[in-house]
């Protein structure tokens, strides 16, 4: 888990520092700001999505988990959480929610995460986390910057999924090949693609409801990958 903390801690410091630039900057100024991370959104997506050698089992997990996360009612559970987790801390700003999950899917759907909670599962050292959190750290003051208080509350989830992560490559590591590592993150660009079009303001998906599709891009690997 050391690697997961340190990948924490540098959200955190990249992530105040975005809340100092963000009082001082001109709104025209974050403005551009936002709509560079929603283009880099969009071509790291793209970057990792094309890396897919199964997009039959891509296009049925992300089916899958889409009509999933429309029956668990993710994104509104999701939307609530950080609704009530804003008004605990009496935080301002109306994008606490979007900050949190923007934030959060950045920094989780790469497959530097996959790696680098393999690596540490497995008993290196977490060179791999640390080079994450190096990046970042960077993305959070960008983000922190456009988006506020939010991106540094993505710690929250980012300690449960990146940390599961571990944990599960730990007990499981024997069983974990290279391809599954790259059709889940290929699964992971097509999020990053959903996000960057929301980012942007091109049409507001609900890219919650399809985060499912990482459990399943597994399970059908499994079965018949």
């Amino acid at each position: 888990m050391l690697g997961t903390i340190v990948n924490a801690v540098a959200i955190l410091v990249g992530g105040v520092l975005g809340l100092v630039l963000k009082s001082r900057l001109p709104e025209k100024y974050t403005a551009v700001f936002f709509q560079v991370i929603g283009l880099f959104t969009l071509v790291l997506g793209f970057s990792m999505s094309i890396k897919t050698e199964k997009p039959l089992l891509m296009v049925f997990s992300l089916i899958l988990g889409g009509v999933s996360g429309i029956i668990l009612n993710l994104q509104q559970r999701i939307d609530t959480w950080a609704i009530a987790l804003k008004n605990r801390f009496k935080l301002k700003g109306d994008r606490f929610a979007e900050g949190m999950v923007v934030a959060f899917l950045l920094f989780c759907m790469g497959s530097l995460t996959v790696l680098g909670a393999l690596e540490e599962g497995t008993g290196g050292e977490p060179k791999l986390f640390y080079v994450k959190s190096l990046m970042d750290g960077f993305s959070a003051l960008a983000l922190a910057s456009t988006l506020g208080v939010g991106v540094i509350f993505s710690i929250l989830p980012l300690l449960v999924y990146q940390g599961g992560l571990t944990w599960i490559a730990a007990a499981t590591a024997k069983s974990l090949s290279n391809a599954m590592v790259n059709e889940l993150s290929a699964v992971g660009g097509v999020l990053l693609i959903a996000l960057g079009i929301n980012i942007l303001g091109i049409k507001k998906l609900e890219v919650v409801n399809l985060l499912p599709s990482l459990v399943f891009i597994i399970l059908l690997f499994y079965l018949f990958g």
